[in-house]
């Protein structure tokens, strides 16, 4: 039977239309406005940031009465200077020191002759009737070791992550209380961070390109960063160490390739080794002599003794406080504890969040830089000995900066989408500048939200009462006509507190006996030695620890005993 063919039907297909393309969003404010105005003008932005930060700086002198270690390192530079000798005190070089004596110098300050370092110095700042002249000649010798700290974290974050961020991470660092407080005493502290943080970065320039000029740099910033301070001698290897090791990480060189890049470097690095040799011998004006204790003659002698004193009083540790607790030794976690009351909250939320962009960016050795150089400072002082302020790791808040910084753009470039980004970067910025203003002048006993009414239950020395007060507390009194007060300070005796800052009659304060009258107490002396009872007799208390003060002024108690309400000694 023949088949039968059916008859097929052709389906019509009916052309669809084509598909929309997706929207792509428009750029938003970020990116069409604020990113290429901070990119054209980055470096004026930056440098307007960074005078304004020293404006508040030098605003803050007057108004900061002698803390404990100025007049020391000031008596150290001005013999150096007048006298071409470095004989105080070698635990420290002098590169910072010379600074804060220079402007002194200058102004006709030589060398007393007092055995004593600390008492020399302020022999010499009230030597005549111009103390607060002096003072501030000292500190503004160390304002340009800010002006540098703030040009490494701008150039090092325009290197690695571009302009915008870099005008952010300036910002951010001038921003800091603990950096303007440093930055504003004449010290070593804020030399070192600066220094430190400048032969970080060239470091980074030279292992990208080893030619001469930056061969030349980095033997130049390393010496300063020696000259600064030695504890730079553990923690400049130890954050070289934790960026080899990110490098290693991130790029997974092969060992052929990893021999080849040692080998290319070699001479570069001798020569950079040598360069630095040079400078610093030159920084101890190429003396040559017997190291104390060693049987052996060497050029700059004062360097091998000032290490060798470093760390024999890291081995043999500090007096400190922390959380209602004296120790000599310290504690391990002393530094995390500083830095989570001492750093303003807004920052390290900020903080927090350039942390997981880092993560996100975890293969970009760029991101893991400023952490080698933050944890390569913080971990070896955490494992020291000597646990006395923030002031000691300074140059992690550089690091910081940085990462905290990659946060805040991330945010407000991400405000198109998802405006409450940009409405958290704005916030976070305004409590960060709000929180260090409110601090002023005294940047030096600033603490977060964290620290409470009574951060002296948390720490004290130069984390809050480190002898700044005296001005503040000769003003309150003389605005309430008191004509005499029982204080003790730092290295300044009852006539000298009168001839500047101009306190009226000064009493010695006696633990066991309550005066009449006023009486300033100083919860640095009060914790450290009680007043000279120096915790010997447990049954025994400073008779302020069961009055209540008060007043306060700054970091200072106040007490008031009114006169004839005491009983007659038997």
């Amino acid at each position: 039977m023949p088949s039968v063919k059916k008859k097929s039907r052709r389906r019509t297909e009916v052309p669809s239309a084509p598909l929309a393309p997706t929207p792509t969003p428009s750029p938003g404010w970020w990116q069409t406005q604020a990113a290429p105005f901070l990119a054209a003008r980055a470096f004026l932005l930056a440098i307007s940031l960074i005078a304004v930060g020293a404006f508040r700086i030098v605003a803050a002198y007057p108004e900061t009465g002698i803390t404990f270690d100025e007049p020391g390192h000031m008596a150290c530079g001005l013999q150096f200077l007048a006298e071409h000798v470095y004989r105080y005190e070698s635990q420290h070089p002098p590169l910072a020191r010379v600074m804060t004596a220079l402007g002194p110098y200058l102004d006709g300050a030589r060398p007393m002759g007092v055995a004593d370092q600390n008492q020399e110095g302020v022999a010499v700042m009230y030597r005549d009737s111009h103390v607060l002249r002096t003072l501030i000649l000292m500190r503004l010798g160390v304002l340009p070791f800010f002006f540098l700290g703030c040009l490494v974290v701008y150039f090092w974050s325009a290197r690695f992550f571009g302009k915008p961020v870099a005008v952010m991470a300036t910002g951010l660092f001038t921003l800091l209380p603990p950096v303007l407080a440093h930055a504003g005493l004449a010290t070593t502290d804020m030399a070192l961070a600066s220094c430190l943080g400048l032969a970080f970065l060239a470091l980074l320039r030279w292992a990208e390109h080893p030619a001469l000029p930056q061969s030349l740099g980095l033997g130049f910033a390393t010496a300063l960063m020696v000259l600064s301070k030695f504890t730079a001698l553990a923690f400049f290897p130890a954050a070289v160490l934790l960026a080899l090791l990110a490098y290693l990480a991130t790029r997974k060189p092969g060992l052929g390739e990893v021999m080849a890049l040692a080998k290319a470097r070699a001479l570069p690095f001798a020569l950079a080794v040598a360069t630095g040799a040079v400078l610093i011998w030159a920084g101890y004006l190429f003396s040559f002599g017997k190291v104390p204790g060693w049987n052996v003659s060497l050029p700059a002698p004062e360097v091998f003794d000032g290490v060798r004193v470093a760390l024999r009083h890291n081995d043999r540790g500090h007096l400190a406080y922390l959380l209602g607790n004296i120790s000599q030794d310290g504690w391990w976690y002393y530094f995390p504890v500083v830095l989570a009351v001492k750093t303003p909250l807004a920052f390290l939320l900020l903080l927090a969040g350039g942390i997981g962009i880092g993560w996100k960016q975890r293969h970009n050795t760029a991101y893991w830089l400023p952490w080698a150089l933050s944890l390569g400072i913080l971990i070896p002082a955490m494992m020291g000995h000597v646990n006395i302020g923030v002031r000691h790791i300074l140059p992690v808040y550089m690091g910081f900066s940085i990462t905290a910084a990659l946060a805040l753009v991330q945010l407000f470039a991400a405000a198109q989408s998802r405006i409450w980004t940009g409405i958290v970067a704005g916030v976070l910025l305004v409590w960060l500048v709000f929180s260090g203003a409110r601090s002023h002048p005294d940047y030096v006993a600033y603490f977060n939200e964290f620290g409470g009414s009574h951060p002296e239950n948390i720490l004290v020395d130069s984390d809050l009462d480190w002898g700044q007060d005296t001005v503040r507390l000769a003003r309150w009194l003389k605005a309430r006509s008191i004509t005499d007060v029982s204080f003790v300070t730092m290295n300044l005796t009852a006539s000298r507190l009168a001839a500047w800052p101009g306190l009226p009659a000064v009493r010695p304060i006696l633990a066991t006996s309550p005066a009449e009258g006023w009486t300033a107490v100083s919860p640095t002396i009060l914790i450290f030695n009680e007043y000279g009872l120096d915790h010997k007799y447990p049954n025994l208390k400073p008779w302020f620890e069961y009055i209540h003060p008060v007043d306060r002024v700054g970091s200072l108690f106040l007490y008031y005993i009114k006169p004839g309400t005491l009983p007659p000694r038997s």
